[in-house]
């Protein structure tokens, strides 16, 4: 009986949580104390730790709620019934977006989107380096660390880019970022 509770409890949160992680907290606590799965204040820890590790806090949550009611069993069914209605959701978007690929009206939208994500993303990017860099604009202190460090880590990418076929992954480089964040502002 408690996997199916589990199976309903889960994926009425996977339909009804819309607007992320945080905008579901309140959902997932309804289903958890209505089912009486754990008590309020654990439910909070887990919501603490569920937002320190690796993962959705969706999750994160069912997958402990799950193991906590029934062991192994219990948090695959409610880590699988919380993820299953986005799987679907985008598996049907999916298809009616690709039948709307063939329009070249549609065609003409996505390559309209194309320089606009570009854009956010590039604006993103020299927002955190400028940031980071000079501390924003009020004080303009400028950080010669920071920029020293910036500076060697885009030469290291599009350098690599000149030896390798594709250059330094950004995993790779995120790794090299932070080893060399670790040394410079850990060490010294």
């Amino acid at each position: 009986m408690i996997y199916l509770e589990l199976l309903a409890g889960f994926i009425k949160v996977g339909l009804f949580a819309f607007g992320g992680a945080y905008a579901a907290i309140p959902l997932i606590r309804d289903v958890v104390l209505s089912y009486g799965w754990i008590e309020d204040e654990m439910l909070t820890y887990m919501i603490a730790v569920s937002e320190s590790t690796p993962g959705p806090i969706m999750v994160n949550l069912a997958t402990y709620v799950g193991s906590t009611q029934a062991g192994l069993p219990g948090a695959l069914i409610a880590t699988a019934a919380v993820v299953l209605p986005s799987f679907v959701i985008i598996l049907l978007i999916m298809a009616i977006l690709k039948r709307l690929l063939k329009y070249p009206s549609v065609q003409a939208v996505l390559r309209g989107l194309k320089p606009c994500i570009v854009g956010v993303i590039l604006a993103t990017g020299l927002y955190m380096i400028f940031k980071n860099c000079f501390g924003g604009v009020p004080g303009f202190s400028p950080d010669i660390t920071a920029i020293l460090l910036t500076a060697a880590l885009a030469a290291l990418y599009f350098g690599s880019r000149r030896f390798m076929k594709n250059g330094i992954s950004p995993i790779g480089l995120i790794g090299i970022s932070a080893a060399a964040g670790i040394i410079v502002y850990g060490l010294v």
